[in-house]
């Protein structure tokens, strides 16, 4: 069963973040947030092992906590 491949792959990562930013340039949040749904279901399809992305959704969530939803926390 092929794994998640963590290493660094990209020839000129700095290139590609600034490509990731350009692509939101002038977007609303909201319209931000499609760009990276549609984006994540492209890579997905491309990688196209369902046990893949369960090990790189797992590891992209490590770590994050879902914030209080302002309706309902406590304000003291």
């Amino acid at each position: 069963m092929p794994r998640l491949d963590t290493r660094p792959r990209l020839a000129d990562p700095d290139a590609f973040y600034e490509a990731l930013i350009d692509m939101h340039r002038d977007l609303s949040d909201a319209d931000s947030q499609l760009v990276n749904a549609k984006l994540i279901l492209l890579l997905a399809n491309q990688i196209g092992d369902a046990d893949v992305l369960r090990e790189a959704m797992a590891l992209a969530r490590q770590g994050v906590s879902a914030p209080a939803h302002p309706a309902t926390e406590v304000v003291q």
